[in-house]
């Protein structure tokens, strides 16, 4: 088997779902992720999926009523989930979604 540099170093590609570990780290990505790409709902789905793995995907799926790979699915990196269910992932999570009027110099 040929093994990539990285592999042969031992550096794992970055996971952000092992660096959220608050509901305020949560919080500050996802946001961050709106502020970064404001009209890229596919950054801010992926993102809600790396918090979503941070916080446990099988307790994700009972509090949600979506299967645990549907979830997957839909919050991954190719994923569309629709705006139902960002909002009862958002919900389970313990997250709301705030609306605010655009900064003029934006």
């Amino acid at each position: 088997m040929n093994r990539t540099a990285a592999e042969k170093l031992g550096i794992k590609p970055f996971d952000a779902a092992e660096y959220l570990q608050s509901d305020a780290d949560c919080a500050a990505y996802l946001q961050a992720c709106l502020e970064q790409a404001p009209d890229d709902a596919a950054v801010f789905a992926k993102a809600l999926g790396d918090v979503a793995r941070a916080r446990g995907m099988m307790q994700l799926a009972k509090d949600t009523g979506l299967t645990r790979e549907g979830l997957y699915k839909a919050l991954g990196e190719k994923g569309n989930p629709s705006f139902s269910t960002v909002m009862k992932v958002m919900h389970a999570l313990g997250l709301q979604i705030s609306v605010n009027p655009q900064d003029a110099h934006a």
